[in-house]
């Protein structure tokens, strides 16, 4: 007969702290935060576990590295409300889904620039660079545009000491194309501006090089850790459940 893990030997919470290399403080927080079912207690007030909380609490510490702080999934699980768990499982698999789409947008924009090192037409601002109304025509757009995306932090245009026109050096005509590129991909300004400050920041498309493949690694990472997750919680899910999963739902009660 299949044991009752919520029934079986008792734990101490220094038993189930070192099991899982947490600090029994922890282990009394997690159980607050509603992570771990209630504790029974001893005649003395001594809290006491069961296996069934030291799988709750294997569950949750393999959740973190997928969905961040997985306090609300544990909470529903242990409320017994494992469909909103799940809907926040499905939440934490849409960002990551929308992640990868992000990347894919941003490798394709890169590669719509061509070479970073070709300058732009000389409009008389300096090498390379362009006024906001030559800038505007060549991506298609109306200054405004541009000016919104000054504000919103995408380009950073000097200033003519001269005539007070904006300026686009070479860095700011190919961040703009960068923009362009992902607004008609769909993405919204607040999403672009650090992806914006990536390539800043790198010097320009090529030395973002690496920074993708690091971007490609950790949503490699974090799907794979998604899977864990997953497999931690329906184990946990069946053990709540107990021995009546024993039971074959092609099998009479008994047989």
């Amino acid at each position: 007969m299949a044991k009752n893990l919520q029934t079986a030997g008792r734990l101490r919470p220094v038993d189930l702290a070192r099991r899982h290399g947490v600090s029994t403080q922890a282990v009394r927080n997690y159980e607050a935060a509603g992570i771990l079912p209630p504790a029974g207690r001893t005649a003395h007030g001594y809290r006491t576990y069961t296996p069934l909380h030291a799988v709750a609490l294997a569950t949750f510490l393999a959740l973190v590295p997928g969905h961040g702080h997985a306090t609300a999934i544990m909470r529903a699980v242990n409320s017994d409300a494992p469909a909103e768990a799940f809907g926040l499982v499905d939440g934490s698999h849409t960002q990551l889904l929308e992640d990868r789409r992000t990347l894919d947008a941003v490798e394709g924009a890169l590669r719509d620039l061509g070479s970073p090192a070709v300058p732009a037409p000389d409009d008389g601002a300096g090498p390379g660079a362009m006024f906001v109304g030559p800038l505007a025509a060549k991506l298609g757009i109306v200054p405004a545009t541009l000016r919104t995306w000054e504000r919103a932090g995408l380009v950073t245009p000097r200033r003519d000491p001269r005539t007070g026109y904006r300026v686009y050096d070479a860095a700011d005509v190919r961040d703009a194309a960068l923009a362009h590129q992902l607004r008609r991909g769909g993405h919204g300004l607040a999403q672009i501006a650090p992806l914006i400050a990536r390539v800043r920041a790198a010097g320009g498309p090529e030395p973002l090089a690496a920074t993708l493949r690091d971007w490609h690694a950790r949503l490699t990472a974090r799907g794979r850790a998604l899977l864990a997750g997953a497999a931690e919680l329906d184990g946990y899910l069946r053990e709540r459940e107990g021995p009546v999963r024993a039971l074959s739902p092609h099998r009479p009660n008994g047989a």
